[in-house]
């Protein structure tokens, strides 16, 4: 067990180097940033942003019957994690891309396929170098929504917007793994990149076709949807079965790396 975990380690310090070394990486966290910021300026202060619509409710109020209150960071969360997570569609894509494909293409695949170091212990290693590092991308945001929420009264409960972020990444862990999967098939990083977001659109709006198709097929196909479970812990809602379906699709995007590369290893021998 030492041994699988000193190579676990050893693979996540080489993937996290390679990211922190790499222009293209900045070029995707300077990129996120910079949209990130603007969603949240237009979002909270914009000419239809959240405090505007406050404003004009409170001056319809005033006029006539008093509206109901509305929980302006509760609000401004829900709507800001919601925009990240579609911006996370075509993020996370092109920081798989190159898990496995530039090796492919470099040749260096064949000699870490007949490594004594386990499949499994390559592809969590790499799977929690990406993740790391979109979890510093993510960072940046709390620093952000911090600045917003200070602002509030009565102030936001430190468990709502943890947990949301907590979803912001389970969602980008499963989707990593997958995107992982894909990379290892192909030595073509652009390729694996439009498929991982091919995979994961349709995963993103299956719940659309599962309110179509109704009855038991629909629930299970909504089961499967990635955007009601991280819709779910973004809303401040604890549902183990969101937890589940992540920890499925990282796993099994984990497995499915693993026996591609055993695959590899097998025709090489």
């Amino acid at each position: 067990m030492g041994v699988i975990i000193s190579n676990i380690v050893a693979i996540y310090r080489k993937e996290l180097q390679g990211y922190f070394a790499s222009p293209l990486a900045y070029a995707i966290a300077g990129a996120f940033w910079l949209l990130s910021g603007y969603f949240l300026v237009v979002i909270l202060l914009g000419p239809e942003g959240i405090i505007q619509q406050v404003a004009f409710r409170d001056l319809q109020g005033q006029q006539g019957a008093p509206l109901p209150a509305v929980d302006v960071p509760y609000e401004f969360l829900r709507i800001f994690l919601s925009v990240m997570g579609s911006l996370a569609l075509f993020v996370l894509p092109i920081l798989s891309m190159n898990l496995y494909a530039e090796e492919r293409k470099r040749g260096t695949l064949e000699l870490l396929a007949t490594s004594p170091v386990t499949n499994w212990a390559v592809a969590v290693g790499k799977l929690l170098g990406v993740v790391t590092f979109f979890t510093t991308m993510v960072l940046p945001l709390l620093v952000y929504e911090a600045i917003a929420f200070s602002a509030s009264n009565p102030p936001i409960q430190p468990a709502v917007p943890l947990l949301a972020h907590a979803g912001l990444i389970l969602f980008a862990a499963a989707v990593l793994s997958l995107g992982m999967f894909i990379s290892s098939l192909t030595d073509s990083s652009i390729l694996a990149a439009f498929l991982t977001f091919f995979l994961i659109v349709i995963l993103w709006v299956i719940e659309i076709l599962a309110k179509t198709i109704g009855g038991p097929v629909g629930e299970a196909l909504s089961y499967l949807s990635l955007l009601k479970h991280y819709n779910n812990l973004v809303q401040g809602v604890l549902d183990t079965s969101s937890l589940i379906l992540f920890a499925s699709y990282i796993v099994l995007g984990v497995f499915l790396t693993a026996q591609s590369i055993d695959a590899l290893r097998f025709q090489r021998s």
